[in-house]
């Protein structure tokens, strides 16, 4: 398995609901180090995974839209505790439909799956790994 990784970072403050979740029920920041992980069973004719400059681009708009931002108050998240687990599902996804839409240029074709880790610091994170559907879609 080949892969590819590219890293940025976002800024986001939240709160969560459940006494499970202790003081991290105050309102609190995070600045999480955000690594996508592009899989590939067999490189591209150019020797590719995937062109490293359109993944980073990818992972810097989807991250464009949660920074600087209350999640408690965006309505795409409302009802949900946006834990560390829960926002490496979204990142993937939102990066996944990136893929699907041919952003990553053509090497992205032929890409297996993807690993998206949120650091919460040096010592705790969370992943959301699984495959991608690189056929394009009509929506």
């Amino acid at each position: 398995m080949y892969t590819v990784s590219v890293r940025d970072h976002v800024m986001i403050a939240h709160s969560f609901r459940g006494e499970v979740f202790g003081p991290a029920q105050r309102l609190h920041g995070a600045t999480y180090v955000v690594d996508a992980e592009f899989r590939r069973d067999a490189l591209d004719a150019d020797g590719l995974v995937v062109d490293i400059g359109l993944a980073s681009d990818a992972l810097r708009a989807v991250l464009a839209p949660l920074a600087f931002r209350n999640l408690d108050e965006e309505p795409e998240f409302a009802g949900r505790n946006t834990t560390t687990e829960f926002l490496a599902g979204v990142i993937h996804a939102r990066l996944a439909d990136r893929v699907r839409l041919g952003e990553l240029g053509p090497a992205a074709s032929g890409l297996g799956s993807l690993r998206v880790v949120l650091h919460e610091s040096h010592v705790a994170w969370a992943a959301f790994e699984g495959p991608l559907d690189t056929q394009a879609s009509g929506s």
